[in-house]
């Protein structure tokens, strides 16, 4: 459980972000995300920026991280996809608003990391994976929504591929430092672009649909 001063200072920042989703506010004011950052950072937990973390990584500010997971429309029965699982503070905010989330992360000790910490925090509907993101995870799709927490210039086709018709892609269009971010939708005739929501900066995607590694 977060303490309750600090997490309250963070739904501010959020909500003056311009986020209003009442059930995503709740969840980042029960959601300890000085239990989602190094210990050496923890003081600045509760402040809405990005926080470094191994690998030359960020985790994503979470004012904007709200704005992404507020545009996929979760309702509590959803089967999520995310792309870059970091240390799993997004994951967690997912876990608690969908019904299962799928996460994969390119870092083995980022994601043990990330899995000590949603353990901890009591939340069991995730599955934790290592791997290339940009390939997506077919084995468990189709996803009804799916949120890619790295830049790429295009949404891989596997992505796409493994989002349900009807379904809500998130992701930041870029090179890698400069992106928009965008929601997309599949529909019977592919992906197709719904909202801009922000420009922001991202780390690169790298995979076989990505940058190269």
């Amino acid at each position: 459980m977060a303490d309750d001063a600090s997490a309250g200072d963070l739904v501010r920042a959020v909500r003056a972000a311009g986020v209003h989703d009442e059930r995503l506010l709740q969840a980042m004011r029960v959601t300890a995300r000085a239990e989602f950052v190094p210990a050496a950072h923890a003081a600045a937990a509760y402040d809405d920026r990005p926080i470094p973390i191994p690998h030359g990584q960020v985790t994503t500010q979470p004012s904007l991280s709200a704005r992404m997971i507020e545009a996929l429309g979760l309702r509590g029965t959803e089967h999520v996809l995310e792309v870059g699982t970091g240390l799993g503070f997004q994951t967690a905010l997912l876990a608690r608003l969908a019904a299962d989330v799928v996460t994969i992360e390119r870092w083995p000790d980022l994601s043990e990391d990330a899995r000590r910490s949603l353990a901890r925090a009591g939340i069991h509907n995730v599955e934790l994976l290592v791997g290339d993101g940009s390939r997506g995870v077919p084995e468990r799709a189709p996803y009804d929504a799916v949120i890619v927490s790295a830049a790429f210039p295009e949404v891989p086709p596997p992505l796409a591929e493994q989002l349900r018709q009807g379904g809500r892609l998130v992701q930041p269009l870029g090179p890698g430092g400069t992106e928009e971010v965008v929601l997309f939708e599949r529909t019977a005739t592919g992906l197709k672009r719904r909202q801009f929501l922000t420009l922001a900066s991202f780390v690169r995607l790298h995979g076989e649909y990505g940058f190269p590694s």
